[in-house]
């Protein structure tokens, strides 16, 4: 089993940053794939980002590519997500997931409970 348990989400100005955090505990972290996925209100959850195993490869939704960043960091069991140049269209429930055997994935085997990012226009 794996725990994950996000943090960082909060109210921001369309332009502005903020800093997601997953800290995963229980299963070995540097063995499973890693992503980020959002559900906004009345829409399906869709899938953000994904990063590989060692953290060499990087996938991303063509809707973040170039103002999101997925990092990990295996030493600490933690995933990144820096999102820079906020839209209103990125609020959303962000859910942190991972994935046993597949890099990118869009079926997680385990997933954290969702932190809210709300961008105001």
């Amino acid at each position: 089993q794996l725990q994950l348990v996000e943090s960082g989400g909060g109210l921001v100005q369309a332009g502005g940053s903020l800093r997601l955090s997953c800290a995963a505990s229980g299963r070995t972290f540097s063995s499973v794939a890693m992503g980020w996925f959002r559900q906004a209100p009345g829409k399906e959850r869709e899938f953000v980002c994904a990063i590989s195993v060692g953290g060499a490869s990087t996938y991303y939704a063509n809707s973040v590519k170039g103002r999101f960043t997925i990092s990990r960091d295996n030493a600490k069991n933690t995933v990144y997500l820096q999102m820079n140049s906020l839209k209103p269209e990125d609020t959303a429930v962000y859910y942190c997931a991972a994935n046993r055997f597949k890099f990118p994935f869009t079926i997680a085997d385990y997933w954290g409970q969702g932190t809210q990012v709300t961008v105001s226009s």
